[in-house]
């Protein structure tokens, strides 16, 4: 069973036999693959084609699960519970929705207009950009099931906890007026068709492709130059899971960011090479995908200054602690 498994990380979702191919390729064209230049332009190619057939994979997979969960049905299913299991529900239904925050945040408002409550709709807003079937499997392909699962676990965990802490706490009610009086997503439940079902899952997977394009190759162009340029004994210096102030550096550098999962995950997972702690880059992942300013700046347009500031407040500390933890128990995961 092992062995299946081995093959099916490395070689399935690892795409070694790409990387194989890759190398093989441009050493026929006379470039040594183990020097500075061979090895950054395979690092790219490499990288970029394994990430794009994922990308396509995964977008049209997830795509077409999501269309089961219209936002009216999804508004009415979350309407059904109410306590702890709604905000779990929440974040679960989160892991089926667009890809980054900035898709999230229109949800956020319609559901929000519909008089779900707040603590529901700050779960499936954490959960959204942050944890999907897309992360679990493309991080899988780097760094093996054990950390893949622990993110996605700890990704809902941060979810939960933050939407019934809003909740508590009743600082949700702090919401632009716009947002409470506006229309709701209540609405006829459309009914698709199979067919109706593999066209939208192609036209995201079309639109996705192409809004996220320029940041996976920023990411992977990032990624090789780290894995090429930068010396190892610097990474572990600034972000070896020993430093206490590792975890702070990467949630300071992943805030002003913008991207989602497929543009950092080869930052990461050069870092990781490098010697970087497992939380470290765990933390900078989260602090990208659910706190970008791009999503904070549009987040401020539905909510108000002491609801946002309470917010990004809640999140950073819960990231900031899953970091720290996960530097502390990286035996568990190697």
């Amino acid at each position: 069973m092992s062995l299946v498994w081995n093959f099916i990380q490395t070689q399935i979702l690892g795409m070694k036999w790409l990387s194989d191919l890759v190398a093989g390729l441009l050493n026929l064209c006379g470039m040594d693959v183990s020097s500075t230049v061979g090895g950054i332009i395979h690092f790219f190619i490499y990288d970029t084609i394994k990430i794009f057939i994922l990308l396509t994979f995964l977008i049209f997979l997830v795509s077409y699960i999501q269309s089961y969960f219209p936002p009216e049905r999804t508004k009415r299913i979350l309407g059904r519970f109410k306590g702890i299991w709604a905000n779990i529900l929440a974040a679960l239904l989160g892991t089926v929705t667009p890809f980054c925050s900035c898709s999230s945040i229109p949800l956020f408002i319609g559901f929000t207009r519909s008089g779900l409550s707040s603590g529901i709709t700050f779960s499936f807003l954490i959960s959204s950009p942050l944890v999907d079937l897309g992360s679990l499997i493309l991080l899988t392909s780097i760094f093996g099931i054990k950390i893949a699962a622990a993110y996605v676990i700890v990704g809902l965990i941060l979810a939960v906890a933050g939407g019934y802490i809003i909740e508590k706490s009743g600082i949700g009610k702090h919401v632009e007026d716009f947002v409470k009086n506006g229309n709701s997503v209540d609405g006829e439940m459309l009914t698709y068709s199979f067919k109706e079902r593999l066209k939208y899952a192609f036209e995201q997977v079309t639109g996705t492709v192409k809004k996220v394009a320029p940041y996976i190759l920023i990411g992977v162009g990032i990624g090789a130059a780290i894995h090429n340029f930068i010396p190892e004994d610097f990474v572990v210096a600034a972000l070896g899971e020993d430093k206490w102030y590792s975890v702070l550096i990467a949630v300071i550098v992943g805030v002003p960011m913008y991207a989602d999962i497929f543009g950092t995950v080869p930052v990461v997972e050069a870092l990781f090479a490098k010697g970087a702690g497992i939380g470290t880059i765990l933390s900078f992942m989260m602090s990208v995908t659910a706190l970008s300013l791009p999503s904070i700046i549009m987040l401020r347009k539905a909510v108000k200054p002491k609801l946002l500031a309470f917010f990004v407040f809640i999140v950073t500390v819960g990231i900031i602690i899953i970091g720290y933890t996960f530097n502390s128990l990286s035996y568990l995961f190697v």
